[in-house]
């Protein structure tokens, strides 16, 4: 009976990755044979064969790894700040009327604009060091988080703050373990959506007289006329981001074990 129900569950492990991987191979495959069938200009595009060379070489010399520390820290650096002041203002909204009101103008005011604008003023104010580079890649993750926040907050079961207010339990109490707690699902999600926005503004962080960085890496590409450096930049990228959210996801797991999910993994 065992061997049975190991039997299967091995089995609907493999069937299951080969679902998740289907997709990518299958594109991939049909890149490969489209570039080797002259189909695809390969100036334009080149073969996924000739992008795998492009990144062993760059992990064989050491040079890829230089450049991911680097977008890695200010990701970092700026996700971490985004976080702490997202989370900190966003329960002050989420709990106060009073200061929601205050703040809900310049924060719709504020949030469409995307945070490549922001690089003449970073410049203007930051120089051309590190510091205007983070300053933008916080800017791309604080809007998900606080808004992530808020509508968590927001969300919240009336019943479970009417039976605290029963319970005469302080405001802090009230927060830590009525709100909070019933906002975390809804705060995780902010906080993904941030951490892939700190990603997506990293190239455009390191826009700003960056001499290392995957986003470096990708303007090199660029004024090179090499579109394999482009995309083997490109691909560190999404390697790294999605490293990253499946991290957050785990953590999700532990902090929410109860939140039921419905497809998807």
């Amino acid at each position: 009976m065992w061997r049975r129900l190991l039997g299967r569950r091995a089995r609907t492990r493999a069937t299951s990755l080969f679902q998740y991987v289907m997709l990518p191979v299958a594109i991939v495959a049909l890149w490969e044979v489209l570039c080797r069938a002259n189909l695809i200009r390969v100036i334009a595009l080149p073969a996924p064969s000739t992008v795998a060379v492009t990144l062993w070489g760059l992990c064989a010399s050491g040079e890829l790894f230089v450049h991911i520390g680097a977008s890695l820290l200010r990701v970092l650096e700026g996700f971490a700040g985004a976080a702490v002041l997202g989370l900190v203002l966003g329960v002050a909204v989420g709990i106060s009327a009073t200061f929601a009101r205050i703040t809900d103008l310049i924060i719709q005011i504020l949030r469409p604009i995307p945070p490549i604008a922001w690089i003449p003023l970073a410049i203007l104010w930051f120089g051309i060091g590190e510091m205007s580079k983070v300053y933008i890649i916080f800017l791309g993750a604080f809007f998900p988080i606080i808004i992530g926040v808020i509508e968590g907050i927001r969300q919240t079961d009336n019943r479970y703050v009417e039976v605290a207010a029963v319970l005469e339990a302080s405001r802090w109490k009230l927060v830590r373990k009525v709100v909070l707690p019933g906002a975390l699902p809804t705060i995780i999600t902010g906080l993904r959506i941030g951490l892939g926005n700190a990603w997506v503004c990293v190239v455009a962080a390191e826009l700003i007289a960056a001499e290392r960085g995957v986003g470096y890496i990708i303007v090199d590409g660029r004024e090179m006329s090499r579109p394999d450096l482009v995309i083997a930049g490109m691909i560190s990228i999404g390697i790294v981001g999605k490293l990253m959210d499946v991290a957050l996801k785990r953590l999700e797991r532990a902090l929410v074990p109860w939140r039921a999910q419905y497809g998807g993994t």
